[in-house]
């Protein structure tokens, strides 16, 4: 309670210097960043375990950091002597690549905070083991500020269930949390963002892949804002291959293994520390191995094709997942950095509207100034960019909002929730084809916001599986048909609706509406509605929000079951009136009714 209570009072301060702490598999990384997202200092101890080099005041040196646990050491002694800079320092964020499933976004550390990430450890035991010790030598040397974790797993809480289960018994499933989490979180959700804002289109009206290469590689699906697939799993080991660990093998494989005498912990040695470009060739560093590749060395070239086949499956299998892709991103060392290998990825993928400049992937270097190149040829019909990731900038920014946020909150007003069942919005041409001609709406009750109500006009939906009887249409008409439906009833219809906000229908499943007159075919149109709360101009200013954000709100029922809504959608208009939208789906799993109420908990401003 003490430990608690001590986290709470410093976390009331509002900071303006922010020291990030960033534990790699190979490196450490200590940057002090200001509000405004400069680094006031920086320093990191690189190549740990080979040849490392301590960067300090613009300076390189050889130093002595065979493991994580010297270098940690070698890093905190530099900071030491940058007296002044951390005096200033009034927040501590600290990279954690694997969170679980209880920690979904950034969070103040506490000793049991601390207790709880070592315990993840056996999800990611390159990683997680360092970043505790350097927690605990962080709060030793700044025992008075806020320490804040901010998740490489959180990022990818928005994982579909289909994405995110594997096929195994769900009693062992559910018991022991096997589940897949993904990672490198941070980087994907900074420079999908980046590149967005570098298009000059919202990140929530993009379908992104995020390729993110380095010693630790990985992918991310981002559909529309959010991350829908990725190619880590359980641990940072499924997926792609890094300088040291396997990437995707058959689980038949380890069985295998353990049958010819090796231990568990040999195995988990193996393929986290052994494998990847170090088994294939004997170097980890990507760098040898290309300079090595031209120099005719078989092995080498081997791993750089068994590396960019197995990207570019999962850019293909990625747009798949999404319908499509409109952007592809290159992040990370070796993303930001090898030219060769980008155009090893880009190889066969023309038939994706991905086509590369050559010339511009020469060029195409990036920097803290130069953020964003476009290496995408003129008749690409994709964007091809290159990025330059800032894990720290966007752990500080995150460290900072959430300390922020722990001051005390002046508004608590509860937010009214509306339980939407499945409906359908028509044009008038589809009216009149399923109503007979010149028919329009007629309205039956009005609804909560202004302007539109419940018609007496019903359709029969009808899907590839089954159909719905009598689906309520709401007016007024609109410029493009769209139907809203559940999860539960996509499985009835025998579709897989995806969540959208209301109008993006691009791309979307299509279905039969049949009304007293005729019947219509969709070729798209059919969606699960994004949950959203809708607010007037004044609403937003009270709560602290804009048009656009994504919060949490908290709902339930006293004495029953209570949830908490993440990725909710702000939409803010002089139009509205204050009221949060779920579909039937998500009030059953609060157990809400109508008349229900929700708490706005947590506020997360969505950059465009």
């Amino acid at each position: 309670m003490v430990e608690e209570t001590r986290v709470a009072m410093l976390a009331s301060r509002m900071p303006s210097v922010t020291l990030v702490v960033n534990c790699g598999s190979s490196s450490v990384k200590l940057a002090i960043i200001d509000a405004d997202g400069r680094r006031v200092d920086s320093l990191s101890v690189e190549g740990v375990g080979s040849s490392a080099t301590l960067t300090t005041d613009g300076v390189t040196q050889p130093t002595e950091a065979p493991d994580l646990a010297t270098a940690i050491a070698t890093a905190f002694t530099a900071l030491e002597r940058h007296g002044p800079a951390l005096a200033a320092v009034t927040a501590v964020g600290h990279r954690i690549v694997h969170g679980g499933e209880r920690y979904t976004g950034p969070t103040l550390v506490g000793d049991d905070t601390v207790d709880a990430i070592e315990a993840l450890s056996r999800y990611a035991p390159l990683h997680n083991p360092p970043a505790v010790a350097a927690l605990r030598a962080a709060r030793r040397l700044l025992p008075n500020v806020p320490h804040v974790a901010v998740f490489d797993t959180a990022f990818h809480a928005t994982l579909p269930r289909r994405a995110r289960e594997y096929a195994i018994p769900a009693e062992v499933r559910e018991r022991l949390g096997l589940r897949r989490f993904g990672f490198h979180g941070t980087s994907h959700d900074y420079v999908t963002t980046l590149a967005a804002r570098h298009m000059g289109i919202d990140r929530g009206q993009l379908r992104i892949v995020s390729a993110h290469l380095g010693a630790g590689a990985s992918m991310a699906a981002v559909e529309y804002g959010r991350s829908v697939d990725t190619s880590m799993g359980l641990t940072p080991l499924e997926g792609l291959v890094g300088a040291t660990r396997c990437g995707d093998v058959d689980p038949g494989l380890l069985l295998t293994l353990l049958r010819e005498g090796y231990t568990a912990e040999q195995v988990d040695h193996m393929l986290n520390r052994e494998s990847g470009f170090l088994g294939l060739t004997g170097s980890a560093d990507l760098r040898v191995v290309e300079q090595r590749a031209g120099q005719g060395d078989e092995a080498c070239r081997l791993a750089l094709d068994v590396y960019a086949y197995g990207i570019r499956k999962y850019i293909g299998a990625f747009a798949a997942a999404m319908g499509g892709i409109d952007t592809l991103v290159f992040t990370g060392g070796v993303g930001q950095n090898s030219v060769m290998m980008r155009r090893r990825i880009l190889d066969n993928l023309g038939f994706l509207g991905l086509q590369l400049d050559d010339d511009r992937n020469i060029d195409g270097r990036v920097s803290t100034d130069r953020p964003v190149a476009d290496v995408a040829a003129d008749v690409s019909r994709c964007r091809i960019l290159v990025v330059a990731t800032d894990e720290e900038a966007a752990i500080a920014v995150a460290t900072q909002k959430l300390v922020a946020a722990q001051r005390p909150v002046s508004v608590r007003a509860p937010i009214p929730i509306a339980i939407s069942a499945r409906h359908v919005h028509l044009t008038v041409a589809s009216v009149e084809t399923l109503f007979g001609a010149g028919h329009r709406l007629t309205v039956f009750r009005e609804i909560s916001q202004p302007g539109q109500y419940a018609a007496n006009e019903w359709v029969r939906v009808v899907g590839p599986k089954g159909q719905i009887e009598r689906v309520r249409v709401v007016g007024p008409e609109r410029v493009r048909d769209q139907v809203e439906i559940s999860r539960t009833d996509g499985f009835l219809l025998g579709l897989d609706a995806p969540v959208r906000e209301s109008g993006d229908v691009a791309d979307s499943p299509g279905l039969r509406l049949e009304g007293p007159a005729g019947s219509i075919v969709l070729r798209e149109g059919v969606i699960c509605a994004l949950r959203h709360v809708h607010m007037t101009p004044h609403d937003a200013n009270t709560y602290g929000v804009s048009d656009g954000d994504t919060v949490q709100v908290q709902a339930g029922t006293p004495g029953g079951r209570s949830l908490t809504f993440g990725d909710v959608r702000v939409r803010v208009s002089d139009r509205f009136c204050l009221e949060m939208h779920i579909d039937t789906d998500e009030a059953n799993a609060a157990g809400i009714g109508p008349g229900a109420h929700g708490v706005l908990i947590a506020p997360e401003r969505t950059e465009r």
